[in-house]
C-alpha cells in the first residue's frame, strides 16, 4: 500500500506560495540535470503570469522517502475564495504560509478559517526571513493569536513552525541558523500531517474541480473518500439535489510530478482523474453502482456582487472579434459556471442581457479578461452590491478594509475611506509604516483603490475581506467628475484636442476612431460635456504668423480592465474586444440621454 500525505498550501496573496511549490518540485529532482524549467512553474496561464497572481488551484504531486505527496496550489486573492473552499476537501493537512514582514493578512484569516474549520492539521512557514526588517517572531506570536481567535482546537494550536526562503530554497527550524535544503519542511509534512485514510468499503469520492480535454472532454478531479475505484468499472453519479445518473469510469489518472499516469485502478485517500462521466458538475458524488451513497455537499459562500453582460451593440460591433451574438454570450458564461462556482448566471428581461454574479472586481474582471482573449465582444455595465431584506431591514455586504501606508499621508487615505462610509478601527504603527483597519460597505471600496494609490503616490497597500451583511449605510458620494463625450463618428485629430485640453483630460490619442456618445476624456466639472474631437484645422493658403504653433498635447490616461470597472456610472457601459477597452454612454445620442436621464438617478 503506497503511503500518502494531501497538503494544501494556502497564503495571502504574493507572500510566496507559488513560488514555494517551485522550490519543492525541484528538491524532489523533478527535472533533469540542467533542464530548463522557469520559475512559476505552476502559473502556466497567461492572465496569471501577467497578473503574478494564481487564479485557479492546481494539483501536482512529490515522491520523498517513498511516500508521494501530493501538493494543491491555491489562489491568495478574496475573489477566488470559492476556488479555495473546494480544494481544501482533498487535503488532510495545510501549510499556511505567512511573509515574515507582513504577518498574516485579511485572506489569510479566511482561508485560514476554512481549514481549521475542516479539522486540517497546519504546519506553518515564516517565509522571507531574507528580507530586511523582518520580524519573524512577532509573526510567529501573531499566528498563534489567529489560530486562536478562529477557535482551533488543541491540536491545532501545537502547530510546527519552520523558518526560510523559497526564493533562496531554504528552510530550518531556527530562522537564525538557515540549512541549505528544504528537506526540514518535507520532514515535517510526512511528520506532522496525518496519512491520507484508507476507508474501507464501498467506493465514494466528491468532484472537487475538473479539467477540459480537447480529446475526451471533461474530467472530473477529486479524492477518493472510501473504496477502490477502478478502470471500466459502472459508477452511480449521485447529482447535489440527490438524483443518481449510472455511469461508467473510462480512463483513470493520478497526478505524477507536474503531469498525470493512467492507472488501472486508485484506492481511498489518493487524488485522482476520472475521464468518461458525463453530465457531473462540482460537488456532486461518484458512488458504488448498486448501493450509491452522497457525501456532505459543498458549500460556497454566496457572490456579493453583479455586473450586467450584454452584447456589443456600439457603431463598431463585430469588427474586431469573433464571437459576437447573444447565443456566444449564453454558451460562454454558462460554460463558465460549471467550472467557476462562485459565479452565477441569472437571464433577464432582455434576451441579449444577462447578470452576472461574482465574488468581487478581480473575480469578474478575470473573467471579462478570459472571454476577450478568447476572442469575445460584449459590454458591461456598472458593477452593484447585492442587496438583502434581513428582518424587514435593507442590508448590504460590508468588508474588512486594511490599508498599510507611510505615515505622512495616513490622514489623506483616513479621509477618502470615511467619505465612503467607511470606520476606522484600528491604527497603529508597523515598522515604518502606518497599519489602517477600517469598516466599510463593498460599494465603497469600488472606485476606491485608485483614488488612495494616487493620493499616497502609488504606496499605499491595499487588501480586504468580506465580513458580513449590515444595515445599509447610507448613499456614498459617486465620481466627482463628469466626461466628455464625443459628439461625432470620426478619427480624433490633434487640432480639436489640443483646442480642448483645458475642458479635461483625454483618454484617447489623436488619429484613433471614434463614435457618437464614445466617453472620451474627463471634464474638469461635474457635469457631461459633449465636445467635437473629430473636427480638423480649416487649411487655406492665408498663413498668420504666430497661428502655427505645433500643438502640445498632454499624454491620453489609459485604463485598464478593472479601473474602467471601477470608473463607470450607472448611464454607461464598458464596451469590451479583443483589441480594445472602450467607455460609452449606454444611449448614445444626447437626446435620448436627455430623455431617460431620471433612470440613472
Amino acid at each position: 500500500m503506497q503511503k500518502i500525505r494531501n497538503i494544501a498550501i494556502i497564503a495571502h496573496v504574493d507572500h510566496g506560495k507559488t513560488t514555494l511549490v517551485d522550490k519543492l518540485l525541484h528538491s524532489s529532482n523533478l527535472f533533469r540535470e540542467g533542464e530548463e524549467s522557469g520559475d512559476l512553474i505552476l502559473d502556466n496561464n497567461d492572465l496569471e503570469r501577467e497578473r503574478g497572481i494564481t487564479i485557479v488551484s492546481k494539483n501536482v504531486s512529490i515522491q520523498y522517502k517513498d511516500v508521494k505527496i501530493n501538493i494543491i496550489d491555491t489562489p491568495g486573492h478574496a475573489d477566488f475564495g470559492g476556488e479555495v473552499e473546494r480544494v481544501l476537501k482533498m487535503a488532510d493537512g495545510v501549510i499556511l504560509l505567512v511573509d515574515a514582514f507582513e504577518g498574516p493578512m485579511p485572506q489569510t484569516r479566511f482561508v485560514t478559517q476554512k481549514a481549521l474549520g475542516l479539522g486540517l492539521k497546519p504546519i506553518v512557514v515564516v517565509n522571507k526571513v531574507d528580507k530586511e526588517n523582518c520580524r519573524p517572531d512577532e509573526v510567529y506570536e501573531s499566528v498563534w493569536e489567529l489560530f486562536f481567535n478562529l477557535d482551533a482546537n488543541d491540536e491545532q494550536l501545537e502547530f510546527p513552525v519552520l523558518y526560510g526562503s523559497s526564493k533562496q530554497g531554504w528552510m530550518s527550524t531556527d530562522w537564525k541558523k538557515p540549512s541549505d535544503s528544504f528537506e526540514p519542511l518535507l520532514d515535517a509534512i510526512l511528520e506532522h500531517i496525518p496519512p491520507a485514510p484508507t476507508n474501507e468499503g464501498t467506493l465514494q469520492m466528491q468532484i472537487t474541480s475538473l479539467d477540459y480535454s480537447s480529446f475526451v472532454g471533461r474530467i472530473a478531479i477529486g479524492r477518493v473518500a472510501r473504496g477502490v475505484i477502478k478502470e471500466n468499472q459502472p459508477i452511480s453519479l449521485v447529482k447535489r439535489d440527490g438524483k443518481i445518473i449510472k455511469s461508467r469510469v473510462k480512463e483513470l489518472h493520478t497526478f505524477v510530478g507536474l503531469g498525470k499516469m493512467k492507472v488501472a485502478e486508485v484506492k481511498a485517500g489518493d487524488i485522482c482523474a476520472v475521464v468518461g462521466i458525463d453530465g457531473f458538475d462540482i460537488g456532486d458524488t461518484i458512488a458504488d453502482f448498486e448501493n450509491p451513497e452522497q457525501l456532505e455537499v459543498i458549500h460556497i459562500d454566496e457572490p456579493t456582487m453583479n455586473m450586467l453582460f450584454t452584447i456589443n451593440n456600439s457603431p463598431f460591433f463585430g469588427k474586431e472579434g469573433k464571437f459576437v451574438t447573444s447565443r456566444h454570450l449564453h454558451e460562454r458564461l454558462y460554460k463558465e459556471m460549471e467550472k467557476n462556482l462562485a459565479l452565477k448566471v441569472v437571464p433577464t428581461d432582455s434576451a441579449d442581457a444577462f447578470l452576472v454574479y461574482g465574488r468581487g472586481i478581480l473575480h469578474l474582471s478575470v473573467l471579462i479578461e478570459t472571454m476577450r482573449r478568447e476572442g469575445y465582444e460584449l459590454q458591461v455595465g456598472q458593477p452593484q452590491v447585492i442587496l438583502k431584506e434581513i428582518d424587514g431591514q435593507k442590508c448590504e455586504p460590508v468588508e474588512i478594509l486594511i490599508v498599510d501606508v507611510p505615515a505622512d499621508v495616513s490622514g489623506k487615505v483616513i479621509e477618502l475611506v470615511t467619505q465612503r462610509k467607511g470606520e476606522l478601527l484600528i491604527m497603529e504603527s508597523k515598522g515604518t509604516l502606518q497599519h489602517l483597519e477600517f469598516e466599510i460597505p463593498s460599494r465603497g471600496i469600488i472606485g476606491l483603490r485608485n483614488n488612495i494609490l494616487t493620493a499616497t503616490a502609488g504606496e499605499a497597500v491595499m487588501a480586504h475581506r468580506f465580513k458580513s451583511y449590515e444595515p445599509w449605510k447610507g448613499t456614498i458620494p459617486g465620481r466627482l467628475s463628469g466626461v466628455l463625450v464625443s459628439m461625432e463618428k470620426g478619427q480624433t485629430t490633434a487640432y480639436s484636442i489640443d483646442k480642448l485640453q483645458d475642458r479635461g483630460r483625454f483618454f484617447v490619442d489623436p488619429g484613433v476612431d471614434v463614435y457618437e456618445g464614445q466617453i472620451v476624456g474627463e471634464h474638469i466639472r461635474e457635469n457631461d460635456l459633449v465636445v467635437n474631437i473629430v473636427k480638423g484645422k480649416q487649411l487655406t493658403n492665408m498663413r498668420a504668423s504666430g497661428s502655427d504653433d505645433n500643438t502640445r498635447i498632454a499624454p491620453a490616461i489609459k485604463f485598464s480592465l478593472e479601473e474602467s470597472m471601477e470608473y463607470i456610472q450607472g448611464d454607461e457601459y464598458i464596451e469590451v474586444t479583443p483589441k480594445n477597452i472602450r467607455l460609452r454612454k449606454i444611449f448614445l445620442k444626447e437626446a435620448d440621454r436627455k430623455v431617460n436621464a431620471k433612470k440613472f438617478q
